[in-house]
């Protein structure tokens, strides 16, 4: 089993995303083959792991899969690689709203027997660190807390301070990355703006994380922390589907405003026998030749609304496919492009409502029911899902709805062969709807 580490934080806004990244990108640099991941639903984290890697950035998060398949995930996207690196997801311990913790980057470092490195904001901070990191280490026996990264240090001096408090308690220091304003990735109203938006910046900004770990952490230290990590007796996670007997063309949506999408999809729909295509609505102004389905990811639809509504040609192939039966899966940012409007203007039209910013954030897992049959469930499916959205969809459901959630509120819609919805499923956790979709493109 390939050797790895989680790397997490007391709390959000840490620097776990800046230390993991720049991890990730210092151990490639001196030629070690590194799997990223994150924990959790995040989906724009990865992008830069993957800028960071060189290979896919991957998402372990038991709510949306169920905890027996983390330990297989991480093996499937660790193959090949001498090192994984697992950015945690918000503090340690912070999980699902109303568990203990099921999901929390405690669960999956737990799940993996993987040592923990915490990320902690020096601003503000002096010898309290000692009973700080006591704490964390203390809280829960299952966790290996083995060392620590101390961020945003502000002098020789404060180092010392800090040093000493993690010496007090027997924490090794792995490293110090001092303040820096470089180091900065600029944010949205979900996050941070997609790796895939910002294009050469955003490779300036892995290269700027690169060079400051590199320059405060010790490498050979976490590489030879991270080998402490025993064997996995997990079989890999294969996406291991029965093929259609056709090979249908299925078209995926890509390019900047459709961003929000996991690795093993396009795994288990090429398992499942599909000819997968990508088509980037902002400059392709077709389909791809014979396409029989097409996915429809999130992402950030809204921030490119007049270039995407500026694509009509594309807007009406995609409508006329609708039309015809063929299936389409949208989720979230998908929707959006689906509606007749998303901020006023011009969409898809496919379904019957509009789409619009608001100032409410909505957010958080779905335990979800399909209502009706469609092209990805059987009436009584249950699937786990994440809810992450600035915008409104009005109506928010069709007289076919996608899902039941909430004492049973319906959302989404169930449209011909189009499956259309807020929720982010991940296909991981359901692979019979992957193979049910292209099994129906077939038709």
């Amino acid at each position: 089993m390939v050797a790895r580490l989680v790397i997490a934080a007391p709390s959000s806004g840490s620097g776990k995303t800046t230390v993991a990244t720049g991890l990730m990108a210092a151990l490639r640099r001196r030629g070690g083959r590194v799997a990223p991941f994150k924990v959790g639903p995040d989906y724009i984290d990865p992008g830069y792991h993957t800028l960071a890697a060189g290979r896919p950035g991957r998402n372990l998060d038991p709510v949306l899969v169920g905890e027996e398949r983390i330990a297989p995930l991480c093996r499937h996207g660790s193959h090949g690689a001498d090192i994984a690196v697992i950015e945690g997801v918000m503090g340690l311990f912070d999980g699902r709203i109303g568990t203990d913790g099921f999901g929390s980057t405690a669960h999956v470092a737990s799940l993996l027997q993987a040592p923990v490195v915490l990320v902690v904001d020096g601003r503000g901070q002096g010898r309290s660190l000692a009973a700080l990191l006591h704490g964390f280490r203390s809280y829960d026996a299952t966790v290996r807390l083995a060392g620590v990264i101390l961020n945003q240090v502000g002098s020789e001096r404060h180092e010392q301070v800090l040093t000493e408090a993690c010496d007090e308690i027997g924490l090794d220091v792995l490293g110090v990355v001092r303040r820096s304003q470089g180091l900065e990735v600029p944010s949205r109203h979900l996050g941070l703006v997609t790796a895939a938006e910002h294009g050469s910046v955003a490779v300036q900004a892995v290269e700027a994380m690169a060079d400051s770990v590199a320059a405060g952490v010790d490498l050979d230290e976490v590489s030879a922390l991270a080998a402490t990590a025993p064997s996995l007796t997990a079989q890999p996670w294969s996406p291991d589907v029965d093929p259609v007997s056709a090979r249908p063309v299925v078209a995926v949506a890509g390019g900047s405003a459709f961003t929000f999408g996991y690795a093993e999809h396009v795994e288990l729909l090429k398992a499942a026998g599909a000819q997968v295509a990508v088509v980037d609505p902002l400059r392709d102004k077709e389909l791809p030749d014979g396409t029989a389905g097409l996915v429809l990811p999130g992402g950030f639809p809204e921030q490119h609304a007049a270039e995407l509504s500026a694509n009509d040609s594309l807007r009406r192939e995609v409508a006329e496919l609708a039309a015809s039966g063929a299936p389409v899966h949208a989720e979230c940012g998908g929707l959006l492009y689906l509606a007749r409007e998303l901020d006023g203007l011009p969409m898809c039209g496919v379904l019957p409502a509009v789409a619009a910013m608001t100032s409410r954030l909505t957010l958080g897992y779905r335990d979800a029911l399909a209502p009706v049959e469609s092209t990805l469930h059987s009436i009584g499916d249950r699937v786990t899902g994440h809810e992450f959205h600035r915008t409104a969809v009005t109506p928010r459901h069709g007289d076919q709805p996608a899902w039941r959630w909430r004492d049973a509120e319906p959302e989404g819609f169930v449209h011909g062969g189009v499956h259309a919805s807020y929720l982010h499923t991940h296909p991981a956790g359901a692979p019979q709807a992957i193979r049910r979709f292209v099994e129906r493109c077939t038709k």
